[in-house]
């Protein structure tokens, strides 16, 4: 039985769609959707951004304004789950995208991991460092959906 369905999330489209298919699926099951969004630790460079590039027009450490993007595509996903009165938790975490998700997804012992794909080949995949494709070949037992883009 499913009850809790992880939704990794990055704010792509692709993780969009999947974030609708999970709450959707959710309502049907009355499960519970866990958002997850993940500020990779590789970006942070000790650099500020550029104040016309944040919300608040202020020079900022890049690791503030990750993690206020992160809350944001988060925030979306518990309003989407609100307005279709599936339950829901966000968690924003820090590290590399693979290894959160599992490591979240064995912590919150959830049934499925439902997450976006942009429909990259294997071989794209093993070159670009696809998260879909670690996720998916990692060794553990939990599910993983894949919705494509």
């Amino acid at each position: 039985m499913i009850s809790k369905i992880l939704v990794p999330t990055d704010g792509s489209k692709a993780a969009q769609k999947a974030a609708l298919y999970a709450v959707d699926l959710a309502k049907q099951l009355n499960a519970t959707v866990i958002a997850l969004s993940i500020i990779d630790k590789r970006s942070l460079t000790g650099e500020t951004v550029p104040a016309g590039n944040t919300s608040r027009h202020l020079i900022e450490p890049i690791e503030d304004y990750l993690r206020e993007a992160a809350e944001g595509y988060t925030a979306e996903i518990k309003k989407l789950c609100n307005k279709n009165g599936v339950q829901s938790k966000t968690v924003i975490t820090a590290g590399h995208p693979v290894e959160a998700i599992v490591k979240e997804a064995l912590r919150a012992k959830v049934n499925l991991i439902i997450m976006g794909s942009h429909g990259k080949s294997a071989l794209a995949a093993a070159v670009l460092g696809s998260v879909t494709y670690g996720v998916i070949h990692k060794d553990t037992k939990i599910p993983v959906l894949i919705v494509r883009r």
